[in-house]
């Protein structure tokens, strides 16, 4: 889509990879980290306003409160001490989102398809069990990565676009991954503080698009914006 139809029909959109870009490059600058906070709750709550505003099926609500959990999640992590609190409230995003990608699974599976969403259940928390240099840490966050690895596979399961959401999905989980690793073997490392942003936004812009997309084709009398 060009950027003039961009910023004329997808305002939102345009505003929240605005606000990502935004807080991606300006961290790395003298601004106080105090004005980046709420430019990176911006990013994913614009997509909670976009998935809002875009259709008024009970799938497309419960994805944005779902946002609106990540958003308040993203900011949390910059502003608490600890990431018990960020870390909840991403927990409760991918039992919202499962819950909306339950609710629209496909009715059948290929052999590949089953082996890659038991990958992504099942691996998940046990590679991240083994991540954290403080074993004291390891229970918590396989608990976390349970959630986080039950997300990604109902997505990819979904009948949304595999390609975009369950894409989306699994670009979340890696992101994640990463922030796992920081924690371990990557503990320092400038890998997880260039990736982390850039692949999870990413993968929030593709999940909120491939979702509103495929609701709105599907369900056209549930639409609220002017058509696509």
């Amino acid at each position: 889509m060009p950027r003039r139809a961009l910023a004329e029909k997808r305002p939102l959109l345009l505003a929240s990879i605005a606000a990502a870009l935004g807080f991606y490059y300006l961290r790395w600058g003298p601004w106080p980290e105090l004005y980046l906070i709420p430019l990176k709750g911006a990013a994913v709550g614009l997509l909670a306003i976009y998935l809002w505003q875009r259709h008024a099926s009970p799938d497309a609500r419960l994805l944005a409160w779902a946002f609106g959990a990540a958003a308040l999640g993203d900011m949390a992590l910059e502003i608490a001490t600890d990431r018990l609190v960020g870390g909840l409230l991403f927990f409760a995003y991918h039992v919202m989102a499962m819950g909306a990608y339950l609710r629209n699974r496909r009715p059948r599976l290929t052999p590949s398809q089953k082996w890659a969403v038991s990958a992504m259940l099942l691996l998940t928390p046990v590679i991240a069990w083994f991540m954290p240099a403080d074993r004291g840490q390891a229970a918590n966050v396989a608990l976390y990565a349970l959630a986080l690895g039950a997300m990604a596979a109902s997505a990819w399961a979904s009948v949304f676009p595999r390609y975009r959401v369950g894409a989306g999905a699994v670009l979340f989980l890696l992101s994640d991954l990463l922030l796992f690793a920081e924690m371990g073997p990557l503990q320092g490392h400038i890998v997880p503080q260039i990736l982390v942003w850039p692949v999870y936004y990413l993968g929030q812009l593709l999940i909120a698009t491939g979702v509103a997309q495929t609701l709105r084709k599907r369900d056209p009398e549930l639409r609220i914006v002017a058509n696509d």
